[in-house]
């Protein structure tokens, strides 16, 4: 393994721009076989800091110098406020800075996959080989859940804080079914939330994946502290890699060449190379050797509205996981309803409030959060110069439909249902946020207030069968031969919850389609 780029051979089988989650996958899984070389190339470092393996620490990792640390475009949406994105920025990527929840998606996301791509594939049952695989679970071996495969699914049991066992309660008073978990295809109801950890730590992908066994095969390269400045097209193919890194400027060649930088840097490093919206490009000085309009477009995210905030009414033990502990789904306006949630709200055993309020001390409150599953607002990212150093312009353009807006306001209804139900009573004092909402309007502008994001960027490099798609069923650039895409840019919608499991399932299905000769190549 090396891991400075002094030491990189002028050309691969096989080259990884990205060393996050799908990434750092597919190193493992793609250099299994040792006569494939391959190239991983990520911009940060090597996880070093103790934090990132403590549960509870998570909040605190943003900002500092593993996170990229974007910031959106004032949102109309949310009052005019500017958003930090944090995003990893190192081996394994935002898999070391997320709050490891664990969340398969409901299979009506995934058959809106499917109907894009045009392949069952995409389908819950067609995902369901990749999710076994990766998962060690403790239901594992029921024909749904995994057992044994490198990443853990831990079920929080006796560390569930009383105020979560108090809001399961309260969510179960008003209909809404006991799960166990939220990964077996039944996603509306109450439970503690499925973690990434494994006896008290954190477990990143890299942890997972990236094993010291793994990082010993000789065909494999790591280079970290590295960028890919551009591809280099010829004809049809991307023949080489303009890299940047601690050494200095570097080039590779690649037979072969996957993106999994991430929804804003996958979509950016097209665009720097030529490929993307001819308006965009032209605007940022960067000839147009490809027009794809869609590279950059369709931007999702979730938002969590923070908060639904209470005084305790004795001391708030603190959280003995990572603070947000329990998320109950749900039907908008309907408890009992089954099917695809449309809203969400979880428990924060902790005062999270948006920038926008003031939070009372760690102890003394905590938070109900409340959001909606397939936000139907889209936005953009797009480039505005060639170099590095020139900004990402990111707008999610939040909270730009009506049915978003109506969506958030049954979503906060449905948490101060909860918060004020009497299963909760011996934990509330009395109700901190919002104060009292006469109208839609005044919901609305409490709303655009306290939402935060919650850290799911996709769609920006959209997989479909139809012209304005990005990449096709096999994730493979329609313009070129031998470039693929995988990471939640390729997503076509977002998934009802979290969407790391959604991730790592798009890259391990991939690695699976990869290792299989007869549908690999170009296409003829």
């Amino acid at each position: 393994m090396t891991t400075a780029n002094d030491g990189l051979r002028s050309s691969y089988d096989l080259v990884i721009v990205g060393g996050g989650s799908a990434g750092a996958l597919l190193a493992a899984r793609l250099s299994e076989e040792p006569g494939r070389h391959v190239l991983l190339i990520e911009a940060g470092g090597e996880a070093t800091d103790p934090d990132i393996w403590n549960p509870a620490a998570w909040p605190m990792l943003q900002g500092r110098d593993y996170d990229w640390d974007y910031r959106t475009e004032p949102q109309a949406g949310t009052a005019g406020r500017v958003h930090r994105w944090a995003r990893g920025r190192l081996i394994g990527g935002s898999s070391c800075l997320h709050a490891m929840g664990y969340m398969r998606g409901h299979p009506s996301d995934y058959e809106a996959w499917a109907d894009a791509a045009g392949d069952r594939r995409w389908s819950w049952e067609g995902l369901l080989p990749a999710f076994r695989a990766i998962e060690d679970h403790p239901l594992g071996g029921d024909g749904i859940q995994g057992k044994g495969g490198p990443l853990p699914v831990y079920l929080p049991a006796e560390e569930v804080s009383p105020v979560a066992r108090a809001f399961i309660e309260a969510g179960a008073s008003l209909g809404l079914p006991r799960l166990q978990g939220h990964n077996s295809g039944e996603m509306i109801g109450v439970t503690p939330n499925s973690l990434n950890i494994r006896a008290g730590r954190r477990v990143t992908v890299a942890d997972a994946w990236l094993t010291p066994v793994v990082r010993g095969r000789a065909n494999l390269t790591i280079v970290t502290g590295s960028r890919v400045r551009r591809l280099t097209l010829e004809g049809n193919q991307v023949r080489g890699l303009e890299i940047v890194g601690r050494q200095g400027p570097a080039e590779a060649c690649a037979d072969q060449v996957i993106l999994c930088a991430g929804a804003l840097e996958s979509p950016a490093l097209l665009m720097r190379s030529g490929i993307g919206p001819r308006d965009v490009l032209n605007a940022a000085g960067v000839d147009c050797l490809l027009d794809i309009a869609g590279v950059g477009r369709n931007l999702q995210d979730h938002l969590l509205g923070a908060g639904n905030l209470y005084a305790a009414r004795k001391p708030v033990p603190p959280s003995r996981l990572q603070h947000s502990e329990s998320m109950a789904y749900m039907r908008a306006g309907d408890f009992a309803a089954g099917g695809q949630p449309e809203i969400v709200v979880g428990c924060g055993i902790a005062p999270i409030v948006s920038e926008r309020f003031q939070a009372p001390a760690a102890g003394t409150a905590y938070t109900l959060l409340f959001g909606i599953t397939h936000p139907t607002s889209r936005g953009s990212v797009r480039i505005s110069g060639p170099e590095f150093g020139d900004r990402l312009i990111i707008d999610p353009a939040y909270l730009q439909t009506g049915r978003d807006r109506e969506l958030f306001r049954q979503a906060l209804e449905a948490a101060r249902a909860i918060g004020h139900r009497d299963e909760l009573a011996s934990w509330r004092e009395r109700e901190l946020l919002p104060s009292a909402l006469n109208s839609a309007a005044e919901m609305d502008d409490f709303i655009a207030q306290s939402v935060i994001t919650h850290h799911h960027p996709c769609g920006t490099c959209r997989m479909g069968k139809d012209a304005d798609a990005v990449v096709d069923a096999d994730l493979r650039l329609k313009a070129l031969d031998n470039l693929f895409v995988v990471d939640a840019s390729i997503m076509p919608n977002l998934t009802a919850g979290p969407i790391h499991a959604a991730v790592l399932a798009i890259a391990e299905t991939f690695a699976r389609r990869y290792r299989d000769p007869d549908n690999v190549g170009p296409r003829g």
